[in-house]
């Protein structure tokens, strides 16, 4: 059976550990210089050589030659996962007590040491502390925090950083060319890109991949590692971000439900489009916002649909100077709310329709009035009414849900999942819950909204907004609803 690249190309001395050198020259220093710890601490992320560097220094403190192969009776390794009780530590302690077999050092190398219980971690303490002379403790972890602080204290730290990209491509060709294996230099690259920082990862995939070559250039390509990570295709992600850049929204969105249709998840389309504008931040800072809002479709409940909005708000944005790029969002909003109170000053034709909503009464649902000061924001679309006795002009809700899908569909897409009534000079806004009242309430949310209602021609509106649904229009319904602790009105079409 053939031996996994990871573990054949594994360093075998300080000097051949990759990234790392941070670490490996003060260890190198200390041991020629003979200053050993009792205890050493080896934190990071996954893949990226804590387990080999407590496997060569413990070798290279008892001057042995490092042999993955061979087992040393005075090097014991303990999976912390597995032997994570206080019986566990308390049979450690009463084994530390036997001096070496062969070596001058008896060497303890406990890994994942975060899975320890709180009392094996209480029974370990004085042990860590001071140990045996004979003695010498490496702890590894990828999850330091989870470590109480008093163990950290009795430790020497190393924190490991994530392997660079450069580091990961350098390192994979040299395997790639002793292994006879023929790959592209982009496809190397997006092997390292996509192992996160992990090198043993990135070779593991680079062992997987060894098997497959493109039946036309007889060489691993980056379409072959792409479809068999599900990714999208590099030029899809770079034609997504020119439909950004040209405002064409309908390019977007027949690119991203092609890339649906073929079951690429929308947190990998995410992670691409992430890695993307990073690299190319310098040229194009204007995506800075976009790169900020890319990383809360991972946290959303309906990623897909936070996705296509977060790009759909991209995408239909107002040109922007690369100089005001930071600051992109901000300025157009004061801009557009300088020059719509400045509007809101002039007289506005009347207009003498009226919707059936305003003749309609308040009703109180589920025992919670409309006008509450608890359940309600009040605010005011424009700084200034229209002077003048002329009534102001009525807002047509379906105008406004319009004119927001078209020019801002994350507000869209919450304004059209609540109800509304009109009262003359008041729109009052039923989110049906609090997590859309929160996003109405946002300033970001609450400026648009205001700004779509002068776009389309209505000032001096006070905007409510009230975590409710809709009350019943029907008052015998609204009577039941505030006896029932409330409810909404639903239509039943006979069959």
């Amino acid at each position: 059976m053939s031996k996994a690249l990871y573990r054949k190309y594994r360093s075998k001395s300080l000097d051949e550990v990759i990234g790392q050198k941070h670490i490996t020259d003060i260890l190198s220093r200390a041991i020629a210089e003979g200053h050993i710890s009792h205890a050493y601490l080896l934190s990071g992320p996954r893949g990226v050589g804590k387990t080999s560097v407590a496997r060569i220094l413990a070798h290279e403190i008892n001057n042995l030659k490092y042999d993955e192969e061979v087992t040393n009776l005075d090097i014991i390794e303990i999976d912390a996962a597995s032997n994570n009780g206080v019986e566990d530590v308390r049979d450690l302690r009463e084994k530390v007590q036997i001096a070496p077999f062969s070596a001058d050092k008896k060497i303890y190398i406990i890994d994942e040491v975060h899975m320890l219980s709180k009392a094996a971690f209480n029974a370990l303490l004085k042990t860590l502390e001071e140990p045996p002379e004979h003695v010498i403790f490496i702890l590894a972890t990828t999850n330091v925090e989870k470590l109480p602080p008093t163990i950290i204290s009795r430790v020497q730290r190393f924190s490991f950083r994530p392997i660079r990209v450069e580091d990961a491509v350098k390192h994979l060709s040299f395997i790639a060319k002793k292994e006879g294996i023929k790959i592209s230099d982009d496809a190397l690259k997006l092997i390292a890109i996509r192992s996160d920082g992990s090198f043993r990862d990135s070779i593991s995939l680079l062992d997987q991949m060894s098997s497959l070559v493109d039946s036309k250039s007889n060489t691993i390509s980056v379409q072959l590692i792409e479809d068999m990570l599900g990714l999208a295709p590099t030029e899809t992600i770079n034609q997504i971000l020119v439909a950004i850049d040209t405002h064409d929204l309908e390019k977007l969105v027949t690119l991203l439900n092609r890339t649906f249709d073929e079951g690429v998840e929308s947190t990998v389309i995410v992670n691409q489009l992430t890695n993307n504008i990073s690299e190319n931040i310098y040229d194009k800072p204007q995506l800075i916002p976009l790169l900020d809002s890319l990383i809360d479709v991972a946290k959303s409940p309906q990623p897909q649909l936070k996705l296509l909005s977060v790009l759909g708000m991209a995408t239909t944005a107002k040109n922007t100077p690369k100089s005001a790029a930071l600051l992109a969002s901000t300025h157009e909003f004061s801009a557009s709310i300088k020059e719509l109170e400045k509007k809101a000053t002039e007289d506005k034709p009347s207009e003498a329709t009226e919707s059936e909503t305003t003749r309609k009464p308040r009703v109180t649902v589920g025992g919670v009035a409309p006008d509450s000061s608890d359940n309600k924001t009040v605010r005011e679309s424009g700084a200034d009414r229209p002077a003048g006795p002329a009534k102001n002009k009525l807002l047509d809700w379906s105008k406004l849900l319009d004119y927001a899908r078209k020019n801002h569909i994350a507000l869209y897409c919450v304004l059209s999942n609540c109800g509304h009534k009109i009262d003359d000079n008041e729109l009052t806004i039923y989110a049906n819950n609090k997590f859309y009242k929160k996003k109405l309430d946002d300033t970001k949310y609450s400026v648009l909204l205001s700004k779509c209602i002068q776009e389309i021609g209505v000032f001096g509106l006070d905007i409510h907004t009230i975590p409710t649904p809709l009350p019943p229009q029907d008052s015998q319904a609204a009577a039941v609803a505030v006896i029932m602790g409330g409810g909404e009105e639903v239509s039943i079409e006979s069959i």
